[in-house]
């Protein structure tokens, strides 16, 4: 009885310490937030002649109406207004996101209640993907001021005929007064076989490395995120040899790449689900400048995966896996088939 006694008194002592210490921490640095959402096809009503799209539409397979149209936007809405708050007041001060078809959903989404109070700013530009989905950057305008934006293309063939995919949406700015640089990307799927669409994604992966070390070359120092749905996983060829990131930040060295996210992949941890089988393809990956602990600027301090129990499916075929907003043509009320993923930064105050 002792023993068990002394063991509580410990574990409190231990919590109490943990409090403490955190709150300290807390009180030297200003913490913030960036991170990444698929949307999972936010599409208005409205049939666009150009696009493919008519299934999201009210006379379209899945009898996407206003109603349903405003319950997605409302779902997102919950989930964005949480993210990150348990450390950052505001939440996500930056966000990117993909799966949207067009800026006017973005529109509405940062009107919804739970988002307005936050005034998140939009970046968007229409891109050529062949079902019309776009990438976008929404962000909170008391932390971050863009200064440059565009479109990077992402040329690849199947043979002589052209892939059509998203670009990279390349964006700078000052993030609480520093400079950043962030690459929003959504890379070609793994649609037709895993092995058969690598060399697209490696594609993509290649245009984010001439970027960033473009960036690098000229500041060592340089503060360069590179986010998004990549459908591969940490290890795959893309990101792991293309990109060259580490999974342990110790052994990253200058001009090359972190990503915080492999040390979920190592533990089984997931962002999306299919056939029984979790991958972690929401990723956030990070440039050197992101790490010394001996500096006064912006810094990584911790990444999460956004995965609370209401965005998981409780029952049926998909139970345990993110709660989607459909499952073929039957509506689920969901929200997304990827959880989002966030990482915190800090600096001193």
């Amino acid at each position: 009885m002792y023993i068990k006694y002394n063991r509580i008194f410990a574990i409190i002592a231990l919590s109490i310490f943990l409090l403490n210490f955190n709150s300290a921490q807390n009180n030297k640095y200003n913490i913030s937030a960036i991170g990444f959402y698929n949307l999972e096809n936010l599409f208005d009503t409205i049939d666009a002649p150009d696009i493919r799209d008519t299934e999201f539409t009210p006379k379209g397979s899945k009898l996407w109406n206003s109603e349903k149209y405003y319950e997605k936007l409302h779902n997102m809405a919950k989930v964005i207004s949480l993210m990150a708050t348990d450390k950052a007041k505001d939440g996500v001060a930056i966000l990117g996101v993909s799966e949207i078809e067009n800026r006017s959903v973005l529109e509405d989404l940062v009107k919804q209640p739970a988002l307005a109070k936050r005034r998140y700013g939009i970046i968007h530009f229409d891109s050529n993907d062949r079902r019309g989905i776009d990438l976008a950057i929404l962000y909170q305008p008391k932390y971050f001021i863009p200064t440059n934006a565009k479109p990077v293309p992402v040329n690849i063939y199947s043979g002589t005929e052209k892939i059509f995919t998203r670009d990279i949406l390349f964006v700078s700015g000052l993030f609480n007064g520093e400079k950043i640089h962030i690459l929003v990307n959504h890379w070609p799927s793994r649609r037709g076989g895993e092995s058969k669409t690598a060399p697209w994604r490696a594609a993509a992966a290649l245009e984010c490395k001439k970027i960033t070390d473009s960036l690098t070359a000229i500041d060592p120092m340089a503060k360069v995120i590179i986010m998004g749905d990549l459908n591969d996983d940490p290890v795959s060829p893309s990101v792991k040899k293309v990109l060259n990131a580490k999974s342990k930040k110790n052994k990253v060295k200058e001009g090359e790449l972190y990503n915080p996210m492999a040390q979920f992949f190592y533990r089984g941890i997931g962002t999306t689900a299919y056939r029984d089988a979790w991958s972690l393809f929401d990723q956030i990956i990070l440039s050197y400048g992101w790490i010394p602990k001996n500096q006064d600027g912006l810094r990584f301090y911790k990444a999460h995966i956004f995965n609370k129990s209401f965005l998981i499916q409780k029952k049926g075929h998909f139970k345990g896996y993110p709660m989607r907003t459909f499952a073929g043509n039957e509506f689920l009320h969901g929200y997304s088939d990827h959880f989002p993923v966030f990482i915190y930064v800090i600096k001193k105050k």
